[in-house]
């Protein structure tokens, strides 16, 4: 494909958030209420968290969100200037910003709602032992309207795309804006992926998700979301390999595209469903001292994915970029990547 044929072919949409993240201790995790390995909305609770950890800890700053984050790696893997577009919202202050400064930098060509009156959300990062914990306080982020996306300028770059990519957690959101794109992805044979994002998206937005499941010709997600939505759904069983080969049968909107599946499990093999059967990838190994932190693996894993897609890759070919991708990432601090990529 020439380059021009990449442009705008993946679109995404979510929550621009900037990451706040610094290794913490487990007393301050005991404090707050939070476990490793989840991502949850701030409570009340949460809110003095984001300066203390600022005062305690050595916090760094780093654009994140995880649709956006994907988006930003598959852009980085594609090396075509604006072949990926993406939408959220975003405050009119200096986090929001840098954020643009950030993604426009990285080649993404990005669209953002700036809402006037509320600031650029942010996401508190706990590292511990190299595993993460994810507390967003979405604020802007969660004032996407659907009237942004009818916009023209906006709404090109859902015609332009041909491939989507929505984040479970932006069914917090604007379920509206998912329910355009989906179906205009339906109606004209294009490619809708979306991720389980988080085991609270699995249990008290069940309703937005099952509506959205028909249009999935993709679904991302790991272990710990695959079992809650099993459990949800009342299959009775925590086997992710079964979870898989469920989910990727449960009946689509179009029959275009069949459904595939795709669970990541940390270190252990990403298992893939399709056609009623399951395959087993074995991720990148990486020596436990390698390891910063898992903020952003999952992300960059789905953007490297996704990188191979558009390519009009195989299923293997698309898991080994992913499994590259978030090996690169694991061994920085959030989702970020060096200038170029070493994939072949």
């Amino acid at each position: 494909m020439a380059s021009s044929d990449f442009d705008g072919i993946l679109l995404g949409m979510g929550n621009p958030l900037l990451d706040v993240s610094a290794v913490v201790d487990q007393q301050f995790l005991d404090k707050y209420d939070i476990k490793l390995n989840n991502a949850i909305l701030a409570e009340d609770k949460h809110l003095p968290m984001y300066d203390e950890m600022s005062q305690k800890f050595n916090v760094e700053y780093i654009a994140g969100g995880a649709t956006q984050n994907s988006i930003k790696v598959a852009q980085w893997m594609l090396q075509v200037p604006g072949a990926t577009s993406y939408m959220g919202s975003i405050g009119k202050d200096k986090y929001g910003e840098a954020m643009k400064k950030d993604a426009t930098a990285a080649g993404v060509n990005v669209h953002y709602y700036e809402d006037e009156s509320t600031p650029t959300g942010t996401c508190g990062v706990c590292v511990l032992g190299g595993e993460r914990s994810l507390i967003a306080n979405l604020s802007a982020a969660n004032c996407y309207k659907v009237e942004h996306l009818k916009k023209p300028e906006n709404w090109a770059l859902v015609e332009k795309a041909k491939f989507y990519y929505i984040a479970g957690f932006f069914l917090t959101v604007s379920p509206e804006s998912i329910q355009l794109v989906r179906e205009h992805a339906a109606a004209n044979n294009k490619v809708f992926t979306m991720n389980l994002s988080a085991p609270f998206i699995c249990e008290f937005f069940k309703d937005v998700q099952e509506k959205c499941l028909p249009y999935m010709d993709y679904i991302f997600g790991n272990e710990t979301e695959a079992r809650t939505f099993s459990r949800v759904h009342g299959w009775e069983t925590d086997d992710v390999e079964q979870i898989a080969i469920k989910m990727s049968q449960l009946p689509k909107a179009s029959g275009t595209y069949k459904r595939t599946t795709v669970i990541t499990q940390g270190a252990d093999p990403v298992v893939v469903a399709e056609d009623g059967k399951v395959k087993k990838y074995p991720v990148i190994p990486l020596p436990k001292e390698k390891l910063v932190d898992t903020n952003g693996a999952g992300d960059a894993f789905v953007g490297g994915f996704l990188s191979q897609l558009v390519h009009g890759k195989g299923i293997e070919e698309c898991v080994r970029a992913g499994c590259y991708a978030s090996n690169v990432v694991i061994q920085r601090s959030g989702c970020t990547y060096p200038e170029k990529p070493d994939f072949n």
